[in-house]
């Protein structure tokens, strides 16, 4: 029984880090050939207009209705301990240092991970048991170039400008709670933001958000293009790549937040 668990978990492991050097591989070939695409004035803009609007059209209103709670959710547990401190004219650089640095590229990366990711599993899944991806080979046309990097540009469009629009409806939903039912003059919410927000705290976002993206568009290309089995096949590509996008971002996350906390730590502005 024992050498049984121990070669199927050597197995498993085996296979994760197969796979982790394919998800390595296809994001350094995907970044080579993008560049060299737009080096040689043939990189694919109009396909990737059309696969960021996809991803717009499944993300933006899912965005839109998750930021306004998650606004009103921090503003009203950080403001109850705010208050029982008695610093109720910090609520707002609490606030909008949670939405900012942690909600909203969180918020992002999930929405991406879900939706987008699956999405695109779906779509290239569909296309690799059709046998579209071994007739693409056939004809000397690198999948990579034609499929994955115009998916992956359409994504480090489309995260930082979502990532945004969470900020904006994120921080907006906040101040609503703040100065409505908790007390908090419009003043000094926003007088406090100004001071303990900075800029780097906005790019630090944004970077995540990018980050996100990249690692969601890798697995659920490489989810997708190595779909086996038919519709099953299809389906269970899209489940690994929901799954494995949402486990990277939430590690990829821990690693960047404790890396700014070491060398951008919070300060007045």
């Amino acid at each position: 029984m024992r050498s049984v668990v121990r070669q199927n978990f050597a197995e498993t492991v085996v296979d994760a880090i197969r796979t982790f050097g394919r998800a390595v591989g296809m994001a350094e070939e995907s970044i080579t050939v993008a560049f060299g695409d737009m080096a040689r004035n043939r990189f694919q803009w109009r396909e990737t207009i059309i696969q960021a609007w996809r991803l717009i059209t499944v993300t933006a209103l899912p965005g839109l209705l998750m930021a306004i709670p998650f606004g009103v959710i921090v503003s009203v547990q950080v403001g109850n301990l705010i208050h029982t401190l008695g610093a109720d004219s910090l609520l707002g650089a609490t606030g909008g240092l949670g939405v900012i640095k942690q909600g909203a590229p969180m918020a992002t990366g999930f929405l991406l991970g879900g939706a987008g990711a699956a999405a695109i599993a779906a779509d290239l899944g569909a296309r690799t048991i059709r046998e579209e991806i071994d007739a693409l080979k056939t004809m000397g046309i690198n999948p990579i170039q034609r499929l994955v990097v115009p998916r992956m540009a359409a994504m480090l469009l489309v995260a930082p400008l979502l990532n945004i629009l969470i900020i904006f409806i994120g921080v907006l939903a906040g101040y609503v709670v703040a100065i409505g039912g908790q007390g908090v003059t419009p003043g000094s919410y926003w007088a406090t933001f100004g001071s303990f927000t900075t800029t780097a705290d906005v790019w630090v976002s944004l970077t995540k958000a990018l980050v996100f993206g990249f690692l969601v568009v890798i697995v659920a290309c490489q989810r997708g293009l190595e779909a086996r089995g038919g519709p099953r096949g299809v389906a269970d590509a899209v489940n690994a790549a929901v799954v494995l996008s949402v486990v990277s971002i939430v590690v990829v996350n821990l690693a960047i937040t404790q890396l700014t906390a070491m060398f951008l730590p919070t300060r007045l502005a």
